[in-house]
């Protein structure tokens, strides 16, 4: 159930819009293991003269960029799947984008499972009751 955060450089474009969210929630599945039903992603978008890097436009740099923020419930994930899942992401924006600058981001948060959910329920309380659930 992990919500994607993506900002990318330039103007809003439907197709390159969905050519993201459907990349990104096919990597989130393939390498976090997390459930393409539950994977909800949300794009925003920056011109390349109000994206900095060193205090220097994009526009001036010729390049790309994007920052993904992604929230997943804690524990459920292990150092070397993120590692995978960044190298991933930063590979599949490359070509998506094009000329992408090495400084853009790939941010995965871990978040309790008590602090989250959807659907009115948390993680936490969805395990729980699954746990019962297996013992009955």
């Amino acid at each position: 159930m992990p919500i994607l955060n993506v900002s990318v450089t330039g103007g809003a474009d439907p197709k390159r819009s969905a050519a993201i969210a459907g990349k990104l929630t096919e990597l989130t599945n393939v390498h976090l293991g997390k459930d393409p039903t539950l994977t909800a992603v949300a794009i925003q978008h920056v011109d390349r003269d109000h994206w900095f890097i060193g205090g220097e436009t994009l526009s001036r740099r010729n390049a790309e960029s994007f920052m993904l923020r992604i929230s997943v419930t804690e524990g459920t994930n292990t150092k070397p799947q993120m590692a995978a899942y960044v190298e991933a992401v930063f590979a599949a924006m490359a070509k998506l984008l094009g000329r992408l600058d090495d400084v853009s981001y790939v941010v995965v948060e871990e978040v309790p499972a008590g602090a989250w959910g959807y659907g009115g329920t948390t993680q936490e309380f969805r395990y729980i009751a699954g746990r019962l659930q297996s013992a009955a």
